[in-house]
C-alpha cells in the first residue's frame, strides 16, 4: 500500500506505524497480526499522484498474487493521475490484453469540506465502465469492505478495483460489524432494507456510500415504514439482477435515485443507462459547474433538503 500520508491516514483513520517516543524506532501491528500472515509494506508517498499510481499499477502488473493498494489524500486529488487512468487501468485489457487487479482508496462524501475535498468524480469512472473492465464500489459496512478487497485476490483472474472510501463513515460506529461477518459470508453487491415489510413499501430509495446513514437517521427517527432504503454497493459491474428482484418485491413502489453530488455529476447519469426501461426520479444538487459549495452553512442547509425531499417527492 502506498499513497499520501496513509501509514497515519489522512483522517487520522489507520495508525499502520508507531513511533517509539525514546528510540524513534517503528512498530507496524499490521505487520505483526500473525506469524503466519503474509508480508504487510505501506508507504507514505510524495505527492505526485501521477507518478506514484503509475508505479503502483506496474508493481500490480508484477506481482499479481499481492494486493496492491494505493490510497489518494483526497479523492479530488486522483485528477493528478488522470493520464495513468485513461491510457491504462481502464483500457489496458481491452488494448493489450493485460490484467491488473490494482485497488484505488479515493475518500469521497459531501461533508462541507468544500470543492476541493468532497468529490472523486464517481462519474468519470462510470463513464469509462464497459466491457467489465474495472470494479466500482462504495461500500457502507466494514465486513463489506473486508470481502470487496479479498475478493481482489480470490478471484482467478485480476481487475482494477475503484472505491469511494468514505471519511466520516472511519467514524461512524453504525459502520462497523460482528465479527463472524469477517468469518464468513461474501462481498454482497446490493444491501435491502431489513426494517420494512415489502407489503407496506411504497416507494424504493436507492442509494450508494454515506448518504444511506443520512437517509436512515431520517427514516428512524420519522418512523418511516413505507418506503425502503436499498444500498447498491457495487456500481460496476451493475447488480441489475440484484436490482431487478427488489423492484419485483416492492411491487408498484415509486423508485428514487437520491445522491449528494449534483445532478449532472455523480451516478445519475449512469443509473439511467443501467436502467433505461424503469421510471426513476432523482433527489440531488442543482447542476453546478464546482463539485461542491464552499460554504458549510450551504452545505448543510442543501444536504437536509435532498434527505428530508427522499421521502416527500
Amino acid at each position: 500500500m502506498s499513497g499520501q500520508d496513509v501509514k497515519r491516514g489522512t483522517f487520522s483513520h489507520r495508525h499502520a506505524y508507531f513511533w517509539d517516543a525514546n528510540t524513534n524506532e517503528t512498530y507496524s501491528g499490521l505487520a505483526h497480526v500473525d506469524k503466519k500472515q503474509a508480508r504487510f509494506s505501506i508507504y507514505n508517498s510524495l505527492l505526485s499522484e501521477f507518478g506514484v499510481l503509475g508505479f503502483e499499477y506496474g508493481y500490480s502488473m508484477a506481482t499479481p498474487s499481492a494486493l496492491v493498494l494505493w490510497e489518494a489524500q483526497f479523492g479530488d486529488f486522483v485528477n493528478g493521475a488522470q493520464t495513468i487512468i485513461d491510457q491504462f487501468i481502464s483500457s489496458a485489457e481491452s488494448k493489450w490484453q493485460r490484467m491488473n487487479g490494482l485497488v484505488m482508496l479515493l475518500p469521497h462524501g459531501y461533508e462541507g469540506q468544500g470543492p476541493e475535498h468532497s468529490s472523486a468524480r464517481p462519474e468519470r469512472f462510470l463513464q469509462q465502465a464497459a466491457e467489465y473492465n474495472m470494479i466500482v464500489a462504495n461500500v457502507t459496512t466494514s465486513s463489506n469492505f473486508f470481502h470487496l478487497l479479498r475478493r481482489q485476490v480470490a478471484w482467478e483472474f485480476r481487475k482494477p478495483c475503484i472505491v469511494f472510501s468514505p471519511k466520516s463513515l472511519l467514524r461512524n460506529p453504525l459502520v462497523s460489524s460482528p465479527m463472524s461477518e469477517f468469518t464468513s459470508g461474501s462481498f454482497t453487491e446490493v444491501i435491502d432494507d431489513p426494517t420494512v415489510k415489502a407489503k407496506d413499501v411504497k416507494r424504493i430509495i436507492f442509494c450508494t456510500g454515506k448518504i444511506f446513514y443520512d437517509l436512515q437517521e431520517v427514516q428512524q427517527k420519522k418512523k418511516i415504514k413505507d418506503a425502503a432504503v436499498v444500498r447498491i454497493e457495487q456500481l460496476y459491474p451493475f447488480p441489475d439482477k440484484q436490482v431487478n428482484k427488489l423492484i419485483k418485491k416492492y411491487k408498484d413502489a415509486k423508485l428514487l435515485w437520491i445522491q449528494e453530488e449534483p445532478k449532472n455529476m455523480g451516478y445519475w447519469s449512469f443509473i439511467k443507462r443501467m436502467l433505461p426501461d424503469v421510471e426513476i426520479q432523482l433527489g440531488a444538487r442543482k447542476s453546478s459547474a464546482s463539485p461542491a459549495t464552499g460554504y458549510s452553512k450551504i452545505h448543510k442547509i442543501e444536504q437536509e433538503k435532498i434527505v428530508s425531499k427522499a421521502f416527500e417527492i
